[in-house]
């Protein structure tokens, strides 16, 4: 039977970590899913670890997915396999909470116009422990809204509201009408994608957001993943994909939008670099985990 939802991993040098996160998403309050995941030639033992779990019927293992092609490859990779209507990815060191999938259903079973949901979530550092207990989906876009206005709130805030692919339940249809994870921009292939599936899957007659305030799931931060020297570069990116979408979809984002976002985004990332510095976190960032810039 196919299942409703596919929950999908894509794990790089995830070893200390990949335990937890595959009990969370394996300890739902909600039984329609399925979970694909699939090792990006760790060299950590990362596969040895998501071996333990291989009896559990719901996980599907897929061969090592071969090195190369940062996250996109990973990310796409299990994707394709996935078979539910509904799709979430989670990547390989980040928690959901037990209620998130039943949460997010509940969401599109209220809505068939509905193509995208979002919770908020907590940010933890290596041992777990919760460095900020709130962030994401601003109150304003909590409940049902049309797609076009959270795609203009994440623009003019200049940071990703919808919070990284953990927080996220989408149509896997809509993914595929845009092609798959959109690796323009690659520092913001989540929230591209995001945006791309609300605006398209609108055309199509649905294109609704689902904004929850609670926080249900849990983004890791660690020494391993986060960049000093990437501020300038991100706020680059950023610029770039506010600019495509000024473009490609001029009736749902203004050019009051991108400068204003723009400024924002800028701003965001040196504050978020002075924050991390404070943190000791000095490393470069890791395969197959994007750094959101929320």
């Amino acid at each position: 039977m196919t299942p409703r939802v596919s929950v999908v991993i894509p794990a790089y040098n995830n070893a200390k970590y990949i335990r937890a996160t595959l009990q969370s998403v394996l300890s739902q309050d909600y039984d329609d899913y399925e979970v694909v995941i699939a090792d990006h030639s760790s060299a950590d033992g990362t596969a040895a670890v998501i071996k333990e779990f291989s009896h559990d019927p719901r996980l599907r293992i897929l061969s090592p997915t071969p090195a190369g092609g940062g996250a996109q490859h990973n990310w796409q990779r299990v994707t394709d396999e996935a078979r539910g209507e509904l799709l979430k990815l989670v990547c390989g060191d980040d928690l959901i909470d037990s209620s998130l999938l039943s949460r997010q259903v509940q969401a599109f079973d209220e809505s068939p116009e509905l193509t995208l949901c979002s919770a908020r979530r907590r940010l933890i550092d290596e041992d777990g422990k919760t460095i900020i207990a709130s962030r994401g989906v601003p109150s304003r876009l909590w409940g049902h809204h049309p797609g076009t206005e959270a795609v203009r709130a994440t623009i003019r805030g200049g940071t990703n509201i919808f919070g990284e692919p953990g927080c996220v339940m989408m149509r896997r249809d809509a993914l595929a009408m845009i092609g798959g994870w959109d690796n323009t921009n690659p520092y913001v292939i989540d929230e591209r994608t995001c945006c791309r599936v609300l605006l398209v899957d609108a055309e199509a007659g649905r294109g609704g957001f689902f904004g929850s305030g609670e926080a249900l799931a849990a983004f890791r931060i660690s020494s391993t993943q986060w960049s000093v020297r990437l501020a300038n570069s991100q706020s680059d990116q950023v610029a770039q994909f506010h600019a495509d979408m000024l473009r490609e979809y001029p009736d749902a984002v203004t050019p009051s939008d991108v400068r204003i976002g723009n400024l924002r985004a800028r701003a965001v990332a040196y504050c978020r670099r002075a924050v991390y510095l404070g943190l000791g976190f000095r490393g470069v960032g890791r395969r197959n985990k994007v750094v959101s810039h929320d």
